[in-house]
């Protein structure tokens, strides 16, 4: 049961990262497509590396 809580925990990281992705990107430039733009890559960018970290540490808790 406590998994199941957990895991409803992590759809959180999506609008997070979305959010912080855009401002980011809100800060840096001023021209719509290229924050769009920047945004977008650097959502994917943050949901690719939390991702690999995830898989790292749900390899090195095999079987703790």
């Amino acid at each position: 049961m406590l998994a199941l809580t957990q895991i409803g925990l992590t759809w959180y990281l999506l609008p997070l990262a979305a959010a912080i992705s855009l401002v980011y990107s809100c800060t840096r430039y001023e021209l719509t497509s290229r924050i769009i733009n920047r945004a977008v890559r650097l959502f994917l960018q943050v949901l690719f590396f939390m991702g690999v970290i995830l898989g790292v540490l749900l390899a090195l808790s095999f079987q703790l």
